[in-house]
């Protein structure tokens, strides 16, 4: 199992485009992204618990009851949100890909991202499908980058595994920098697979795995309205097909696991205005659940990410995280220590600060990916969240989101 090349088109069948459209008044920045699978593939989805779901996700929801998908269309720049006619609007983008494509509109994946309120027109669409439609090809990094907003980087990844004999790969790209605080989704992510799996246990893998992805990963505490997961397998590399729990069941469990913990790594790092990637470690848990309720919670606290910000080794942060993460933990066992390329340092042994070098400490804490190390030393449970650091510059990006 290897990593490769080739984000969300690196599965054989599956070609993408992206393009300007015309609904961000940016002509630089690509709008418009759609996903091709050849064949009609087996589908899961996870999406946000927000209370206020964007349009597409109750379409999209509709859409893939009966387990199969074969596009992914997907606007930025506006959310559909709270919008009267957000439904219809997500529809007709559904439309358009069958008009264009002759893929059924009840095969599609529909998603948008961007500001919420703010009326959505399917005319720059219809004007650009077209377009985007005939530059399909091996074009991951421009569908990357038509889905993106306050996003700085391409979030991309891609894996070779083997089921059956058979070489499979799955791949894929997602979106995120701000508004990241999920529960079963991310902000936008589309994951495409050859392997041939059922819709059922596409759903459970995929339900399983975000437990440890993108639900360990915040940037802000913020649950948005649009988050959306889809995984999209045609079955093209022609392995026997997943019908029940095995090894070749794990095998992909694996692959799947490595792309999303790779997308949801690449999402807190390139939190709004962050300049560290911060990456909670917990160990000595009573179970996995204790794990990864204190590992969370160490990584959405916004006084602890200030301090990281800020280079300050201020560990009683740390601690006051987790007294409050609800979890069940004995706080007189606890040990922390901070850890980067620069090297280690503890500084709190048994729930007591010890002594620590200050001066090295600023230097381990000035790298731009940082390691909170924490032992509960009560058991065998562990578990990994992703957060970064909460800097000046996410305030001024929010200040003035909208206008």
């Amino acid at each position: 199992m290897k990593y490769i090349d080739g984000g969300v088109c690196a599965a054989t069948g599956f070609t993408a485009n992206g393009i300007h459209c015309g609904i961000r008044k940016n002509k630089s920045k690509l709008d418009f992204a759609l996903i091709v699978s050849e064949k009609v593939a087996s589908v899961a989805c996870v999406y946000t618990k927000n209370l206020v779901k964007g349009a597409p996700i109750l379409v999209t929801q509709e859409n893939v009851k009966n387990g199969y998908a074969q596009a992914v269309i997907c606007n930025s720049g506006n959310a559909n949100t709270c919008n009267a006619n957000g439904v219809e609007i997500a529809q007709g983008m559904c439309e358009l890909v069958e008009r264009e494509t002759g893929i059924k509109k009840e095969d599609v994946v529909v998603a948008s991202t961007g500001v919420i309120g703010q009326p959505l027109s399917l005319e720059p669409m219809d004007k650009g499908i077209n377009e985007l439609v005939k530059g399909l090809g091996k074009k991951s990094s421009e569908a990357n980058l038509a889905i993106m907003t306050t996003d700085t980087v391409e979030k991309t990844v891609a894996v070779e595994f083997e089921l059956d004999g058979k070489v499979c790969k799955i791949g894929g790209i997602a979106k995120g920098s701000g508004m990241i605080h999920p529960n079963m989704a991310t902000m936008l992510c589309f994951i495409t697979t050859d392997a041939s799996i059922t819709p059922d246990m596409l759903k459970k893998a995929l339900a399983e795995d975000v437990k440890s992805s993108y639900n360990m990963m915040s940037v802000d505490g913020d649950t948005s309205t649009n988050d959306t997961v889809a995984v999209l397998a045609n079955g093209m590399a022609g392995n026997k097909t997943i019908e029940s729990e095995g090894e070749d069941y794990k095998v992909f469990q694996k692959a799947l696991s490595m792309v999303n913990q790779g997308l949801a790594r690449s999402i807190a790092k390139d939190g709004e205005g962050a300049t560290k990637l911060l990456i909670s470690n917990v160990e000595g848990a009573k179970d996995l659940e204790t794990a990864r309720i204190v590992a969370k919670s160490i990584i959405t606290s916004s006084l602890f990410k200030a301090a990281m910000f800020g280079a300050d080794a201020n560990w009683g942060r740390v601690l006051c995280a987790i007294g409050y993460s609800g979890a069940d933990v004995d706080v007189n066992k606890i040990d922390v220590s901070f850890k980067s390329c620069a090297g280690e340092i503890l500084v709190c042994r048994d729930g007591s600060g010890v002594d620590f070098d200050e001066a090295i400490a600023k230097t381990i804490l000035s790298e731009k990916e940082i390691d909170v190390n924490v032992n509960l030393n009560d058991g065998e449970g562990k578990a990994t969240a992703w957060g970064c650091d909460l800097t000046y510059e996410y305030v001024r990006i929010n200040g003035d989101y909208r206008t």
